[in-house]
């Protein structure tokens, strides 16, 4: 069912600033997962368009990071439900809204064929990627409802959610849903929340090591991916940086996509 609020300015058809692809200055924007690589980019995007930001993910995460003051930092584990229900009612005490949420919280597990998985490992990254990004998106759609000019979220989904590949199926499975999820939460929350959600190929950060959270960096050889054969598949010919999908993400927050719920923006260089 779709939430109204008559004193928002939803969805306007009037005037566009088109030389801003990013939410106006102040906005309140929140990065579930924003110790990764995408996600400091994110941050440092935000923070150069003037916004206000919270980073919450694991706090052995936030520990090894530096973000600049006026960061808000939340700890917490984003499988653990009532950690989640905390950080957002810590958020609701800090911001009477939300105008912006990104969830980029998720990893993948052992490099096994369904069928060689121990169901815990399964269950586990079905957990720390489609539960965690639906309690989050639970959580947060009272303080974006709240948002003055209208809430926006941002899911992550992945190539691998369409393109499946062998030793990815716990990973695939739960991407997937995130786009279901996506579009399900578009149409139960327009006009008041737009729900997008990307979906990148092949990016170099400390998730082709492992992910963040789980000791990955950003330097050294992909753990999975042969760059010699992933990058002449790709029409934009190399893989893909942080910066590559923060911009995306302003722009999917931002007035300038008003007109956008419901979709998944694919960011793979063409592959």
């Amino acid at each position: 069912m779709a939430h109204n609020n008559p004193e928002q300015d939803l969805n306007s058809t009037g005037p566009m600033d088109v030389t801003r692809l990013a939410p106006p200055a102040g906005s309140c924007i929140a990065v579930l997962g924003g110790c990764g690589g995408i996600g400091m980019a994110l941050v440092a995007a935000c923070l150069e368009n003037g916004l206000e930001v919270a980073v919450m993910d694991l706090p052995q995460s936030l520990a090894e990071r530096s973000f600049p003051d006026g960061v808000r930092q939340i700890p917490l584990d984003a499988r653990n439900a009532d950690q989640v229900e905390a950080a957002y009612r810590q958020l609701a005490q800090a911001w009477p809204h939300l105008d912006g949420l990104v969830n980029l919280a998720g990893y993948t597990g052992e490099f096994l064929p369904m069928d060689e998985l121990p169901l815990e490992d399964i269950d586990d990254v079905w957990s720390g990627n489609l539960r965690a990004t639906a309690m989050s998106c639970r959580c947060a759609l009272p303080l974006l409802r709240a948002a003055p000019r209208g809430g926006a979220i941002v899911n992550t989904s992945s190539g691998l959610a369409r393109a499946a590949r062998p030793g990815y199926g716990p990973y695939s499975a739960a991407k997937a849903g995130i786009e279901a999820l996506t579009r399900t939460l578009a149409n139960e929350n327009g006009p008041a929340v737009r729900v997008n959600a990307v979906s990148p190929g092949g990016i170099d950060t400390a998730f082709m090591r492992g992910g963040f959270g789980r000791g990955g960096r950003e330097e050294g050889p992909p753990l999975r991916l042969k760059l010699d054969q992933y990058i002449p598949l790709v029409p934009l010919g190399r893989v893909g940086v942080p910066e590559d999908v923060a911009g995306p993400i302003l722009f999917l927050l931002s007035d300038a996509a008003r007109y956008i719920s419901g979709a998944v923006l694919e960011i793979t260089g063409g592959a």
